[in-house]
C-alpha cells in the first residue's frame, strides 16, 4: 500500500460511511449504454490516479461472455493461486458485500484495506474531476479501484471479469492483456448489446487486442462467425476449446457444481496455461499431449468456490430441528440459456438428495459442502419432498423467456413445482452494501411481481400433462394473512417482501410437524440470490 494511505483501524461506522459515498456514484439503474457513455473518459481517470505505468505492466487475463464468465475467472484464479502466484480477481456483481468484488489470493479484500484504497481513489478523483470530466459512475469507479488495489498490492496476475458487454466495459481500458477469453454467449442485456447473437458477440469480442491470444468455447454459428471475423481483423489467434474430460480430474469433482462447469473449467485451463507460457512459466502449464493435468491445476479446479452459483444452503433457522427440512438451491441464472442449465442442475441435485440425505457441513467461511449420508433414519425417509420456486427478475427482461425453459426442463426431468413465490428484491438499486435494504413496512410496488405471476400461471395452465396442482393441504397458501399479497392462486403467491416469504417457508415446515422437506430453487436474479443469502446465513 502506498505511503500515506495509512494503516488506521476503521470502525463499522466508517465502512458504512464509505458505502454511502460509494452509493452516490450510482446515477441510474443502467451501467452504460451502447454508445459507450464517453468511454474515453476512463483513460483520463487512469491518468488522474497515476495508474498508466502500473497498468501497462499488469499481467491481465480478461474474460467476457453471457454466462460462465464469473465461474471461468474463479477457476482461473484458483489454478494460478495453487501454482504459487499472488492473484487479484475482480468480479461482479457482489451478493452481500461490495468487497467480494476484489479478491486477493482467493480472499475478499479486508475492510481496512478497502477503506484505505477507496478513500485514496475517491478523494483523488474528486479533486481532479470537473464539469467536463465528471466523477465516474459506480461500476467504472469500482473497476478503477480494482486496478489501484492490484497495482499497489503488486499481484502477479489480475483476472478481470467484464461487467457488461465488452467494447465499452470499464475493464476494457486494459490495452495489453496477456490472454482473453469468451465464455458461452446467449441473449442478455439485449436492450444494450443488440437483439441478435451476432450483435452480442461483436460487443463481447471488443475485448480482443492485437497480439493477445484468445480462447472461447463452442458457440452458436452466428456468434462464432462474428468472433472469428473480429479476431481475424486484429490478427488475434482464436482457439475453441472443448468441454473438460472428467477423467482428467483423477476421481475428483469440480469445486463448482453443474455439468456446464466442465466447459468453464476447460476454458480456465486454456487461459491459465497460456498465461503461464507467455509469462515465462511454461514448466507449470498444461501440455495437452501429456494426457494429464498438473497437480496444481487439479487442486485449483476442485477447490474453487463461487457463491450464488449452483449453491446449496440448508436453513439454519433455530426453530427448525433438521436443516434438511428447508434447503435453498441458489443460482443467479437470468438468461434463457442459463435457466436451462440452472434447472438441469436443480433437478439433478434434488434427485441426489432424494437418494439419501445431504449432510451440509458449513466450514468457517460459511460455505456449504455436500456429503451423501447412507442409512438415514426412517422418519427422514418418510418425509415428502416438495419443490418451491422463489423468483424475481429485472423488469428489462421478459419473464416468459426465463420461466418457459425453466418449467420445460424441470418437467422433462419429472420435477414439478408445487408453488411459485414471487417477491421484490430486498436490496436497493441505489444503495451499495449490506445496509442497503428496502423498508419492509413501506409501500412496495408489486405490479411487476403480479405480472410475472400471471406469466407463470399462463405457462402452467398451458402445459399438458404437467403437475399444476398446488401444495394444497401440505403447504397451505395462507392468503388471508397480511404477508401474502394479492388474490390466492393455486400455483403461486406474491409476497410484499422477501423476509415474509422466508418466514412463510419456515412456518410451512413447522406447521406440517416436519413431515415435509421443502426444496426451494432461488433464481432469476443474482440480486435476489444475494438477498436470500443475507437473510439465511
Amino acid at each position: 500500500m502506498e505511503e500515506g494511505m495509512g494503516a488506521l483501524k476503521y470502525s463499522r461506522t466508517a465502512y458504512e460511511e464509505a458505502l454511502d459515498v460509494l452509493s452516490s456514484l450510482i446515477v441510474s439503474r443502467r451501467r452504460c449504454d451502447k454508445s459507450g457513455d464517453r468511454f474515453e473518459l476512463l483513460f483520463e481517470y487512469v491518468k488522474m490516479l497515476d495508474l498508466e505505468e502500473s497498468m501497462s505492466k499488469m499481467k491481465v487475463i480478461h474474460v467476457a461472455g453471457t454466462k460462465g464468465k464469473g465461474s471461468t475467472c474463479t477457476f482461473t484464479e484458483s489454478i494460478l493461486r495453487k501454482c504459487g502466484f499472488h492473484t487479484g480477481l475482480f468480479t461482479s456483481p457482489h451478493l452481500i458485500d461490495v468487497r467480494e468484488r476484489f479478491r486477493l489470493d482467493g480472499i475478499d479484500i479486508s475492510e481496512e484495506k478497502f477503506l484505505a484504497y477507496f478513500w485514496w481513489c475517491y478523494n483523488r478523483l474528486k479533486e481532479k474531476t470537473s464539469e467536463d470530466v465528471p466523477m465516474p459512475h459506480l461500476f467504472r469507479f469500482l473497476a478503477l479501484l480494482a486496478f489501484k488495489i492490484f497495482a499497489d498490492e503488486q499481484v502477479d496476475v489480475a483476472i478481470l471479469e467484464v461487467g457488461l458487454g465488452g467494447t465499452f466495459d470499464a475493464t476494457n481500458v486494459v490495452q495489453a492483456p496477456i490472454v482473453c477469453g469468451i465464455a458461452s454467449l446467449g441473449y442478455d442485456h439485449t436492450e444494450l448489446l443488440g437483439n441478435t447473437l451476432g450483435a452480442i458477440a461483436s460487443e463481447k469480442a471488443g475485448i480482443f487486442k492485437r497480439g493477445a491470444p484468445a480462447f472461447t468455447v463452442c458457440q452458436p454459428d452466428e456468434a462464432m462467425h462474428v468472433l472469428r471475423d473480429k479476431a481475424s481483423q486484429l490478427d488475434v489467434q482464436l482457439t475453441v476449446v472443448p468441454s473438460l474430460d472428467p477423467e482428467l480430474l483423477q476421481g475428483h469433482k469440480l469445486g463448482l457444481e453443474g455439468e456446464h462447469q466442465y466447459l468453464n473449467a476447460r476454458l480456465a485451463i486454456a487461459l491459465s496455461s497460456t498465461w503461464l507460457h507467455r509469462t515465462g512459466h511454461s514448466n507449470l502449464s498444461y501440455k495437452e499431449q501429456s494426457g494429464s493435468l498438473p497437480e496444481q491445476f487439479i487442486e485449483g479446479l476442485t477447490t474453487a468456490s463461487f457463491e450464488g452459483r449452483a449453491q446449496i444452503v440448508p436453513d439454519r433457522y433455530n426453530d427448525i430441528e433438521s436443516p434438511e427440512d428447508l434447503v435453498f438451491y441458489l443460482d443467479g441464472a437470468h438468461s434463457p440459456e442459463s435457466m436451462v442449465v440452472c434447472s438441469s442442475w436443480f433437478c439433478a441435485a434434488i434427485k441426489h438428495n432424494q437418494e439419501g440425505i445431504l449432510d451440509h457441513q458449513l466450514d468457517d467461511t460459511g460455505t456449504s459442502s455436500n456429503k451423501l449420508l447412507q442409512g438415514y433414519d426412517n422418519d427422514e425417509a418418510r418425509k415428502k419432498s416438495v419443490q418451491v420456486l422463489l423468483f424475481n427478475c429485472m423488469s428489462v427482461r421478459d419473464p416468459q423467456l426465463l420461466l418457459q425453459p425453466l418449467i420445460k426442463t424441470c418437467t422433462n426431468n419429472g420435477v414439478h413445482f408445487k408453488k411459485a413465490v414471487f417477491v421484490p428484491n430486498t436490496s436497493l438499486f441505489n444503495k451499495v452494501g449490506t445496509h442497503g435494504l428496502a423498508e419492509a413496512n413501506g409501500e412496495v410496488d408489486l405490479s411487476w411481481q403480479f405480472h410475472v405471476r400471471r406469466v407463470w400461471e399462463n405457462i402452467i395452465q398451458s402445459e399438458k400433462g404437467g403437475d399444476s396442482q398446488g401444495i394444497g393441504a401440505m403447504v397451505e397458501e395462507e392468503s388471508e394473512k397480511p404477508e401474502v399479497s394479492g388474490k390466492s392462486c393455486e400455483n403461486s403467491a406474491v409476497f410484499s417482501s422477501l423476509p415474509m416469504a422466508i418466514k412463510w417457508l419456515r412456518d410451512s415446515v413447522l406447521q406440517q410437524n416436519r413431515s415435509i422437506r421443502l426444496q426451494v430453487l432461488v433464481t432469476g436474479s443474482l440480486h435476489l440470490v444475494g438477498d436470500v443469502l443475507k437473510l439465511i446465513k
